[in-house]
C-alpha cells in the first residue's frame, strides 16, 4: 500500500533536518531519515515508500543519492524492492520450516494463518530431464507429472517451485485446478500419497533474468536453491522438486537431531 498521508507529512518534516556541507554523506542522511520513519513512526509491513522521483524532489538530491540510500536499506533488510512497483517496508523475516520437514509450503503458511497464492506456470505430463531421471532412479521415458508455480505470501512473491512426481502415483493430477488449493493436500487426500522422508540440498544462487522477473526483483539477486527428493512409505523415490527461495523476505529453519 502507498505511504499514508500522515507519514508523508512526517517525512517532509524530517527532511528539513538534512544538512549539506557536513561530513555525513547525503545518501546516509536520506537513509537515516527513512530508517527513522520506518522504525519510530509506525510504518507497516508492505507500506510503499514514495517513488525515487518523489524522494528526489522531497530531499532536493539526485537520483544517485536516493538509489544509494535505498540500496543500503535493502542490504540491511529494512526494505525490499519489486521491479516496476517501487520500494516497500519489509517486516520481520518469517522462519520457514518446510525444508526440514515433508510438510508443504502452503501447509506451513496455513498454520501461520498467512494467505498463499499460486501462479501456475506449467502443469502437464512429460518425460524426465536427465537430472530428474537420475534422482528418481527412473528410465528417461518414464512419464512424470510436472507442476511449476510461483508461490506468494500475502501477495508478495516468495519462491518458484518446479515440482515433479511419478505419473502412476498421481494419475490425472495434470487436469486438476491447483491455483486455489495446496498441492500436498491434494496428493494426500485425492491420491493417498504419503511422503515419509526427504533428502535435500541447499545452495546459494544468483537469480536468472527469467526467475527474477517471476519474483519481481532484479536479475542477479541472491537466492537459495533447494533441491529435494522424497520417498514414499515403500522407500521408493517418487517426488522431485527445485525451489528457488528469496531469503530477504524470510529465512529457512532446520531442526537437526544428533545421531550415533
Amino acid at each position: 500500500m502507498p505511504l499514508p498521508d500522515s507519514k508523508t507529512e512526517t517525512l517532509q518534516g524530517r527532511i528539513d533536518r538534512i544538512e549539506r556541507g557536513t561530513a555525513m554523506p547525503l545518501w546516509s542522511q536520506v537513509k537515516a531519515t527513512l530508517t527513522t520513519l520506518i522504525r519510530e513512526d509506525g510504518l507497516k509491513e508492505h507500506d510503499r515508500l514514495p517513488s525515487e522521483n518523489e524522494l528526489c524532489k522531497s530531499f532536493g538530491v539526485s537520483r544517485t543519492v536516493i538509489r544509494e540510500a535505498l540500496s543500503q536499506m535493502v542490504n540491511e533488510g529494512l526494505i525490499y524492492r519489486l521491479q516496476g512497483k517501487g520500494a516497500f517496508v519489509r517486516g520481520r523475516r518469517d522462519e520457514q520450516n518446510f525444508v526440514g520437514t515433508t510438510m508443504g509450503f502452503s501447509g506451513e503458511m496455513a498454520e501461520k494463518k498467512q494467505d498463499v497464492t499460486r501462479r501456475i506456470l506449467r502443469q502437464e505430463v512429460t518425460h524426465p530431464t536427465p537430472r530428474i531421471s537420475r534422482m528418481l532412479r527412473i528410465d528417461p521415458t518414464h512419464p512424470i507429472v510436472v507442476v511449476d508455480r510461483v508461490m506468494s505470501v500475502e501477495s508478495v512473491p516468495r519462491m518458484i517451485v518446479r515440482w515433479a512426481m511419478l505419473q502412476e502415483s498421481v494419475p490425472g493430477l495434470e487436469r486438476i485446478q491447483l491455483e486455489n488449493r495446496s498441492l500436498y493436500d491434494t496428493i494426500n487426500r485425492q491420491f493417498g500419497v504419503r511422503l515419509v522422508r526427504a533428502d535435500r540440498w541447499i545452495e546459494a544462487v544468483s537469480l536468472s533474468v527469467a526467475d527474477a522477473e517471476l519474483l519481481g526483483v532484479e536479475a542477479g539477486k541472491a537466492a537459495l536453491k533447494v533441491e529435494s527428493v522424497c520417498v514414499n512409505e515403500d522407500g521408493h523415490p517418487i517426488e522431485y522438486y527445485v525451489a528457488t527461495f528469496l531469503t530477504d523476505r524470510s529465512r529457512l529453519h532446520l531442526s537437526v537431531s544428533s545421531v550415533g
